[in-house]
């Protein structure tokens, strides 16, 4: 029984907009059902995704049957409710639904993992210099607490391939080596990293890997049953467009009953000796709000049901639309300053977000006094064209420039891309 027909009848339906690439057809047949305002030009998906009206009329249904009878529906129902969710996000990812845990962001399945696990004095924590600023933060307060050491390996800017990547990291490893941070799409960068030849070389060298899908459901296929990773943590507010307060954290079999939720519960003493305690202690860790995991399975009917091709067909189309985004971009900055590729990764290694370097005043460093700062570029994107899309430092780089991430969803255009590449063209060129 899925989620949806425990309610009280399928999912709403949503009409296929025209998919046939051009600005208008986009705009009119597919942002119509987002409620992103219409005078803002919003390439930024990757940052907090955006959520299709139907879904969030799907939460608020689920909300109000909450609000109903809490009792009943936190007493009675809501075990087998979020059986159903699992169920069709295991589907989805490729992964029995009893090592799934359903968790608020990929933050918090980050921490989950880290304060489940100790280190000795001495053990290496592996991480790439391109990885999520909140999960090497707390990579960094696990390494603190247990006398460990985080190494940081470079992969570099532009990265150059799969096969750089992966060797650099591994060439990384040492007898010492406990465990290994990699994103499966970074987030200041966009770029796919090859955790399908990592993962298993990695546990060759004894090596387990926490693997930060927090891009990947949505924007990569998943298979994690056969990645294999001890452990994968991923959101589905962003490109699943569930909304936000919806992510999972999958545990391999053998290393389920070490992880323990952040918040210890009921399920701590709980006698039922049917249910493993993985279940008991993440599916109910106190009151809270699951409506957004509940309409999980909403998004992923209404996202799959926007194009004829569903999911493959939603894939493909936001990769060929970051690379187009992202070669109008390259076209535009070449003219104020040709020079080597500013593109951050290659054709293979991008997913639905791109990164370009930027030349000319864009290069020079922004200097930060707090973290209410933002960067001049970005602001006056915003003031000048109501362009939403985020100006970064160089990871790793402090000092040595700039880039701007593109993202690429179903409600963006060609039309859109081209604006924000002249905007920039004439931003870093003043």
């Amino acid at each position: 029984m899925t989620v949806a027909d425990d309610r009280s009848g399928p999912a709403p339906a949503v009409t296929p907009g025209d998919a046939s690439g051009g600005s208008e057809g986009r705009v009119a047949g597919l942002r119509s059902h987002w409620e992103l305002a219409p005078d803002v030009v919003f390439l930024n998906h990757g940052s907090f995704g955006a959520t299709p009206a139907v879904v969030l009329a799907d939460q608020a249904r689920w909300r109000a049957r909450m609000e109903s009878d809490p009792v009943a529906f936190f007493v009675r129902d809501l075990d087998g409710l979020l059986a159903g969710v699992r169920a069709a996000l295991g589907r989805f990812v490729g992964a029995d639904p009893e090592d799934l845990a359903l968790l608020p962001n990929a933050t918090a399945g980050v921490n989950t993992v880290l304060r489940s696990l100790t280190f000795s004095p001495g053990d290496e924590l592996l991480a790439t210099g391109h990885e999520y600023n909140a999960a090497v933060n707390a990579l960094r307060f696990a390494a603190a607490r247990d006398g460990a050491t985080v190494v940081v390996v470079d992969p570099g800017m532009p990265v150059i391939g799969a096969d750089d990547v992966a060797d650099r990291i591994l060439d990384a490893v040492t007898p010492r080596t406990r465990l290994a941070l990699i994103s499966h799409v970074t987030s200041p960068t966009g770029v796919v990293l090859p955790v399908e030849r990592l993962v298993p070389a990695l546990r060759e060298r004894d090596v387990e890997t926490l693997v930060d899908g927090a891009h990947a459901p949505g924007m990569l296929p998943l298979d994690l049953d056969a990645l294999g990773s001890a452990y994968y943590t991923g959101n589905c507010h962003k490109w699943v467009c569930a909304p936000k307060g919806a992510a999972f954290l999958h545990v391999r079999r053998d290393l389920r009953d070490a992880v323990r939720p952040l918040a210890i519960s009921h399920g701590a003493n709980d006698p039922d000796p049917d249910r493993p305690r993985f279940r008991k202690e993440f599916d109910w860790t106190g009151t809270d709000d699951p409506t957004a995991w509940l309409a999980i399975p909403a998004a992923l009917a209404t996202i799959g049901g926007l194009l004829p091709g569903g999911w493959p067909a939603v894939m493909a189309a936001n990769h060929a639309l970051a690379l187009h985004g992202r070669d109008l971009i390259l076209d535009a900055l070449a003219r104020i300053e040709p020079g080597p590729p500013r593109a951050g990764a290659p054709d293979a290694m991008t997913g639905s977000m791109a990164t370009v370097t930027l030349p000319g005043r864009g290069a020079e460093p922004f200097v930060s006094r707090s973290p209410l700062d933002v960067d001049p570029i970005g602001a006056a994107l915003w003031e000048r064209w109501r362009i939403e899309v985020p100006i970064l430092a160089i990871p790793g780089r402090p000092g040595e420039g700039r880039l701007v991430r593109i993202s690429a969803q179903l409600y963006d255009t060609p039309d859109e891309y081209a604006l924000l590449a002249g905007a920039l063209a004439e931003l870093c060129a003043a």
